[in-house]
């Protein structure tokens, strides 16, 4: 075997090994929290002194007494549902303004439509946290006061904003060659928006979504100011609130719903990553 095809090999088992280092990482946050979630509380809480407890496997045998406090105990699987409903509705508002908003701004409004769009960008850096008192006085004025429509109101004012400046970074990678020569063949400049730009922004389309989705799947604050009733909350506002009680948490039940939840999450960015990441690298090229 000659010094090459050695050093060549060495690099591959270095590569494979760094990918499984990296694998083994990113996975055992999921390992752990189904460990947690079918383990006995006996096998939770053992002391620290026992030093024949393992405590990333099962010493006792699994249950699923968590699993039926999560489902039978609380109003989980109607958090599931309140979550997708108001999920798609924001989904939908933010493609609805965000994509024309990110094309008007790349195509249409000169050399004004980058500063509108660092300006668009700048608002949603600004905490929730200083939001929520204006916005909870124009929920008040509106009547929407635990109800979703006060979330499905208050929810795109995060997503638009950094929505609109993603779709603005990746119109700047699509050619306007190809619009150009569109409307040579005789698409008008409204047919142009409709038929022809959608084709070549899907990627930037579907960040959009991931970055909605995930928003509203995790948020908080906006959910504990403005829904109250337990049968309207969100997962990311009941789960804490029905399961964390004073100084006892139900850690078992805990993980069974982190598990329920980010596995969703993570299946989404699994399938769209290629589009997610060209979305953010054709943007950042081109602007």
């Amino acid at each position: 075997m000659t010094r090459r095809t050695l050093r060549r090999l060495l690099g591959r088992a270095t590569l494979y090994a760094a990918a499984a280092a990296l694998t083994a990482f990113a996975g055992f946050p999921f390992y752990w929290m189904l460990v947690t979630a079918f383990k006995q509380n006996r096998d939770l809480y053992v002391g620290a002194s026992d030093l024949r407890h393992v405590p990333w496997v099962f010493n006792q045998s699994p249950t699923l007494d968590h699993v039926r406090l999560l489902l039978h105990g609380t109003e989980f699987p109607h958090w599931i549902l309140n979550t997708l409903l108001i999920v798609a509705v924001v989904i939908a508002v933010t493609v609805a303004l965000a994509v024309p908003a990110g094309y008007s701004l790349a195509r249409l409004a000169g050399r004004w439509g980058e500063r509108l769009g660092i300006a668009i960008f700048l608002t949603y850096l600004i905490p929730p946290t200083l939001l929520f008192i204006p916005f909870s006085r124009l929920v008040s004025l509106l009547g929407l006061q635990n109800s979703w429509g006060s979330l499905i109101l208050i929810y795109p004012t995060l997503t638009i904003p950094f929505c609109t400046w993603l779709v603005m970074g990746f119109m700047r990678s699509v050619p306007w060659d190809i619009e150009e020569q569109a409307m040579i063949d005789g698409y008008s400049r409204l047919a142009v928006i409709l038929k022809v730009v959608p084709r070549l922004i899907v990627p930037g389309i579907l960040s959009v979504v991931v970055f909605a989705f995930t928003l509203v799947m995790q948020e908080f604050v906006y959910a504990l100011t403005f829904i109250s009733s337990v049968e309207k909350m969100t997962v990311s506002l009941g789960v804490p609130i029905a399961l964390v009680r004073g100084d006892v948490y139900h850690w078992g039940a805990l993980m069974a719903a982190a598990l329920v939840t980010s596995v969703p999450i993570a299946i989404v960015y699994n399938l769209f990553l290629d589009r997610f990441i060209e979305s953010f690298t054709m943007g950042a090229v081109k602007g």
